[in-house]
């Protein structure tokens, strides 16, 4: 039996495996309400221009409604032989109605109408994870409120470089998540023209009018081109691309938060709500979510990837290969939806070791760079004469396993005689990072004030940048560790 929708041509029905390969239904459905709304705009417009009559644009809107209604409740039943959600809708549809049904699909395509759909789908993903987005970087300046003094160190190489405060790294991460905010608005921008009245190509014969589908659907103008309109997925891309560099963020700090909470670091603990245990071992405490986080990514990408290989060879104007836009879509936002809910949720509940923190900061060598600067300053010593000395200083700490803060001032002038006790004033972790006053410096007031603005950016209240503490030992909970 043919499919009744579009049948007229065809003397016999797809085979069981075309029928397979062809249906969309078993993941298009969750575009219903994006389906509906174009479809009631477009039945209003219909009958404002004169193509239908206020009576059949009543009845239709009733039974879409209804349609939708059943949708809502899961008493709709969805049917593969009618291949999508366009058609599932439009059989519902004249089920209820009858004959004005068949009056609803004048001046328009599945290829314009499943653009339209998809369009409004992607605007209402990026609204969500835009606001996601804003809840998460809102945590994370809250922690870097909390942890404004708070000294740990920071690495290159993954090896202690310079020290530097909590606060001021997770607001590293609140800049990160800002441009990926601003991607997405950007994508959002481009996206937001309707595809609607383009029909299957071409445009269409009738008097329509595409300005008024399209302001009663929240874009901002029609499409100007048609065969551009049903061909064009690369606001689907570009969503996929901003959503790719977003997971890649939230896969790096994942990635820290696994080190930070690992036996050998104890930076921080993570709450038993995004932790679980082991079947074998005990003492366990896995931070599965933050790896589920860290993997995440992959899945992004390959959303991006494979639709971008599907797209690479695509003639104007529409090919079945679009259908598998939305699979990889759905499932790449899915995704990144999941990881910043998940992200935020850890960030809210983790609690910082101050002490572990400050203790590893102070390993190393870290203050070393501020020796060498305080050669150039002070002692007027090119930098790079004040780099070989400052080594010859480290060597000597190594040779007697002492920290730079163990040296005496004899030490000191063993190495340079040009060095005076001074010196000692800039060999703390505390006075390191209180020195990095330069715009973006790792400064408390610093952090302090690029907090302050933050919030206000995000939540639009004005406040005082919050009291600077000194750090060190002054934790609460176990370990040093505060909630």
């Amino acid at each position: 039996m043919s499919n009744r929708m579009w049948g007229g041509r065809f003397a016999s029905g797809p085979d069981a495996i075309m029928e397979e390969i062809n249906a969309s239904i078993g993941f298009d459905q969750r575009l219903y309400k994006q389906d509906i709304a174009g479809s009631i705009a477009h039945a209003t417009m219909l009958a404002e221009v004169g193509i239908l009559t206020q009576t059949d644009r009543d009845q239709i809107i009733t039974g879409l409604e209804q349609v939708r209604g059943e949708i809502d409740t899961q008493s709709f039943t969805f049917s593969r032989a009618l291949e999508d959600i366009h058609m599932n809708v439009e059989s519902r549809l004249k089920e209820l109605i009858g004959d004005p049904a068949g009056r609803l699909h004048t001046a328009r395509s599945r290829n314009d109408q499943v653009a339209t759909d998809f369009r409004l789908y992607v605007r209402d993903a990026i609204d969500t994870l835009s606001a996601q987005i804003r809840t998460l970087q809102l945590a994370l300046v809250r922690r870097a409120e909390e942890e404004v003094s708070t000294i740990m160190p920071g690495f290159t190489h993954l090896q202690n470089a310079q020290p530097v405060t909590l606060g001021h790294h997770l607001l590293a991460y609140v800049e990160m998540l800002g441009r990926d905010h601003g991607r997405f608005e950007d994508a959002r921008k481009r996206l937001n023209e309707s595809p609607l009245g383009s029909a299957a190509l071409a445009g269409t014969p009738y008097p329509i009018d595409r300005e008024m589908t399209a302001k009663a659907l929240g874009f901002d103008r029609p499409t100007a081109n048609s065969l551009d309109a049903v061909s064009d997925r690369d606001f689907v891309l570009e969503t996929l691309s901003a959503a790719t560099l977003c997971a890649l963020h939230l896969s790096r700090f994942a990635e820290e938060l696994v080190i930070w909470s690992s036996a050998q670091f104890g930076f921080i603990k993570l709450s038993d709500k995004f932790t679980t245990g082991s079947s074998i071992m005990p003492q366990k405490r896995n931070p599965d979510a933050a790896e589920l986080i860290r993997a995440k990514i992959g899945r992004i990408l390959g959303a991006l990837t494979s639709l971008m290989v599907v797209m690479k060879g695509l003639p104007l104007a529409y090919s079945k290969d679009m259908q598998e836009d939305k699979e990889v879509a759905f499932d790449a936002l899915d995704s990144l939806s999941l990881s910043l809910a998940a992200m935020t949720g850890m960030v809210e509940d983790l609690r910082a070791n101050r002490e572990r923190m400050r203790a590893s900061a102070n390993a190393g060598f870290s203050t070393a760079t501020d020796v060498a600067d305080w050669l150039v300053r002070e002692a007027n010593i090119p930098f790079r004469d004040a780099h070989h000395i400052t080594g010859q200083l480290v060597a000597l700490c190594e040779q007697r396993g002492i920290s730079l803060e163990g040296l005496t001032i004899e030490d000191f002038k063993f190495i340079d005689h040009r060095i005076d006790s001074r010196i000692h004033k800039v060999l703390s972790v505390e006075a390191s990072v209180a020195a990095r006053k330069s715009y973006g410096g790792t400064a408390p007031e610093n952090v302090a004030f690029q907090a302050a603005r933050w919030k206000q950016i995000l939540t639009g209240e004005t406040s005082e940048p919050v009291a600077i503490k000194k750090s060190g030992g002054h934790g609460h909970g176990d370990g040093g560790a505060t909630e």
